[in-house]
């Protein structure tokens, strides 16, 4: 058969992402720091945009259809009820609407980074990604090089996100074990651990600590100079004579010491950019209801309000009947501004539906402690409230919970499972090293169980595990092998 070229008609569907559907599928990934940027350049940029500053500003219309159609702010998670689907939309929304057709503006917060947006649905990645380190994203790169239980790791990344912008922990280890659920004396072995972090003198709880680290890795925290540390109140009021005879050293000798602690760093956060904990704004607020259910709220402080001007849109498109380029560009900023409105909506609505999804799903955390979390993956929230795995990944990346246990990334709450036997519902990981500690703390010299013994007795209990398993949840605990075991218990 000759080879010929021919000309063919065929049909074929295939999904196409408009730019204003990747915009929003973008919105939901940001924080809320770099959405609040985002607006702002948006603002500068469409004379149609204006901000809301109160009901008192705003034209009377508005203000009634606002009343009519209210924004999503709050959600009770008891009645089971889920809230009306807002997954990421796959076709264009009309754009005749205003922001008081959406239920008025969405609010967010300020700061200082960057963002970009226009009628072709660029996105200015780089000024997003070239930012320098920030101090928590420091911390969390050296996270690996430590070896915790998933527990303590959960304890770990709590800490992290409690660290100030000089790089002080400015919470006391009890209200720390109160908040997760755990003992002060797991914070504490946590918090040695951080310490070895660098730069060194990170998570100190006060500058006497802070500066400790420093001289003790330096191998110059001897007696006088902890007694000059003991003593910081008595430097800053210039009593050397009382501070020499306190560190047991004459006054040229307490000189010497003071040029020491000159040299060091009494902020040793502060070499990174960014911020912590202390200007971390929450995206949603956890309350206690008085029928012990949890109350989920938007926290409406940190959004700054949006609202599209449709009456100078008029105006504008009026007076510019004539002007074929100046409609066609009044048409592109209403056209924007509407679009962007209706996805900060959206982008509400889908933060608060999943985080209600994610307090049905832990319920017995905030109830009882770190110890009751249940394994969760980001597909089983996706498939209870019918949206895409993505979809969900999206929203729970840098959006912060305020909760009666303390502030969390969403992404917290996410934690693996081990199967069980019988096919039921999965063990948590932490709770079978708990197991596993139990286990080896009940041991005698007689009854030393190997990590054969640890997966049969598990399997008794249906915990579906293997022996590397067991092996590596022992060894994240710091606990010796059975061979080393019976050794220390042979010369104890």
């Amino acid at each position: 058969m000759a080879l010929a070229p021919k000309l063919q008609a065929r049909q074929s569907a295939q999904l196409a992402m408009t730019p204003q559907l990747q915009q929003a599928i973008k919105l939901l990934q940001l924080s809320n720091i770099e959405l609040s940027a985002f607006v702002e350049e948006q603002l500068e940029k469409n004379p149609l945009l204006e901000r809301g500053t109160g009901d008192e500003n705003r034209r009377g219309e508005d203000v009634a259809a606002i009343a009519d159609t209210p924004a999503p702010s709050t959600d009770t998670v008891t009645s089971g009820e889920a809230m009306s689907d807002m997954d990421v939309p796959d076709h264009a929304m009309a754009p005749e609407q205003t922001a008081a057709d959406v239920g008025g503006s969405v609010d967010w917060s300020r700061n200082d980074s960057s963002g970009s947006f226009s009628g072709s649905g660029d996105y200015d990645a780089a000024a997003n990604s070239a930012a320098e380190i920030t101090l928590a994203e420091h911390i969390q790169s050296q996270m690996p090089m430590l070896k915790f239980s998933d527990r303590d790791r959960l304890v770990a990344d709590y800490l992290a996100g409690q660290v100030d912008e000089a790089g002080y922990l400015r919470m006391s280890e009890s209200e720390v074990a109160e908040n997760l659920g755990v003992s002060a004396a797991v914070v504490s072995s946590v918090l040695l651990q951080l310490q070895t972090l660098e730069p060194t003198g990170l998570f100190a709880r006060n500058l006497g600590e802070c500066l400790g680290l420093q001289l003790r890795e330096a191998g110059k925290l001897d007696t006088p100079m902890q007694a000059l540390l003991d003593n910081l109140a008595l430097l800053a009021k210039h009593d050397l004579s009382q501070l020499a005879k306190l560190c047991g050293v004459k006054v040229p000798e307490l000189k010497t010491l003071i040029a020491e602690l000159r040299k060091l760093s009494p902020k040793p956060g502060q070499a990174f950019g960014g911020t912590m904990a202390g200007a971390v704004e929450p995206d949603v607020f956890i309350r206690e209801t008085p029928n012990g259910g949890w109350s989920v709220e938007l926290n409406a402080d940190t959004l700054p309000r949006v609202l599209v001007n449709k009456r100078y849109y008029n105006e504008i498109k009026k007076a510019g009947d004539g002007n074929e380029e100046a409609r066609t560009f009044i048409s592109e900023c209403h056209a924007d501004a509407n679009w962007l409105v209706k996805s900060l909506d959206q982008r509400a609505r889908t933060i608060l539906k999943v985080s209600s999804e994610i307090i049905k799903q832990q319920d017995a955390f905030f109830a009882y402690g770190i110890d009751h979390m249940r394994p969760l993956k980001l597909k089983d929230v996706a498939d209870a409230i019918e949206m895409h795995e993505s979809t969900v990944s999206r929203v729970t990346s840098h959006k912060y919970m305020h909760t009666p246990r303390g502030l969390f990334e969403l992404k917290f709450f996410f934690t693996a499972a081990i199967p069980s036997l019988d096919g039921g519902e999965g063990h948590s990981a932490e709770a079978v090293r708990h197991k596993i500690k139990i286990l080896i703390s009940e041991e005698t010299a007689t009854t030393i169980v190997s990590d054969d013994k640890i997966v049969q007795l598990l399997r008794a209990q249906g915990v579906d595990i293997a022996r590397r398993t067991v092996a590596k949840y022992r060894e994240a605990l710091s606990i010796p092998s059975s061979v080393e075991r019976r050794r220390m218990f042979k010369h104890a």
